[in-house]
């Protein structure tokens, strides 16, 4: 039998960190501040944790609790454009180099989340 990466980087208490870590950097960022709700830390990270724990193998409780996780519909009313998704990247970058997972694990996640956020982009801002 096959490990999820979610057991394999140490299930929640991992997740729980990163998104925590991950915040940390946002909640400082003038570009991504603002996309975020400013009165629901807590209710974000657990949305954004529960995420991911689903994602890699963990826990259903976003679906259970949210439905269909639908990310581009969700963002889309945010104006998500290279420089947010550069943005975005670096503060998971940030989050993941704190938690220093093992290098395979790494490249996996640093894998995902950039194809993420490309697919997450919604505004060109050459195009006018």
């Amino acid at each position: 039998m096959t490990q999820s990466l979610h057991d394999a980087v140490g299930g929640e208490p991992f997740f729980r960190r990163l998104v925590h870590e991950f915040y940390e950097r946002v909640w400082v960022d003038d570009v991504l501040r603002p996309m975020y709700p400013q009165d629901d830390r807590a209710g974000a990270e657990d949305r954004f944790r529960m995420f991911l724990e689903q994602y890699w193998g963990g826990a259903q409780t976003y679906s259970e609790q949210r439905g269909h996780p639908r990310l581009r519909m969700r963002h889309a009313p945010f104006a998500v454009d290279p420089v947010a998704r550069e943005r975005w990247l670096a503060c998971m970058r940030g989050a993941l180099d704190v938690l220093d997972p093992a290098p395979l694990h790494r490249a996996e996640l640093d894998d995902y989340f950039e194809r993420a956020a490309t697919a997450m982009l919604n505004r060109n801002p050459l195009i006018r």
